[in-house]
């Protein structure tokens, strides 16, 4: 259960991090030097993205092996 919410958690976090990139993206665009900070938050919005459904990946994996542990040591 704990991995649920764990899995909950970094989705909540990675979410806020990429509306935090959108948000400062808005304000630098219109230069030159914004478009090159927007292209390179958008893509550390991604690189989080990508980092927290591989947390959540683990931790269901890591949930699974457990449960699984669980039922054979009940029997």
């Amino acid at each position: 259960m704990t991995h649920r919410y764990l899995a909950m958690a970094v989705l909540a976090l990675a979410g806020a991090a990429a509306l935090s990139a959108c948000g400062l993206a808005g304000t630098a665009a219109g230069t030159a030097s914004g478009a090159a900070s927007e292209a390179q938050q958008a893509a550390q919005a991604q690189q989080i993205e990508q980092q927290a459904r591989q947390q959540v990946e683990t931790a269901v994996q890591q949930d699974a092996a457990q449960r699984s542990q669980a039922e054979k040591d009940a029997q």
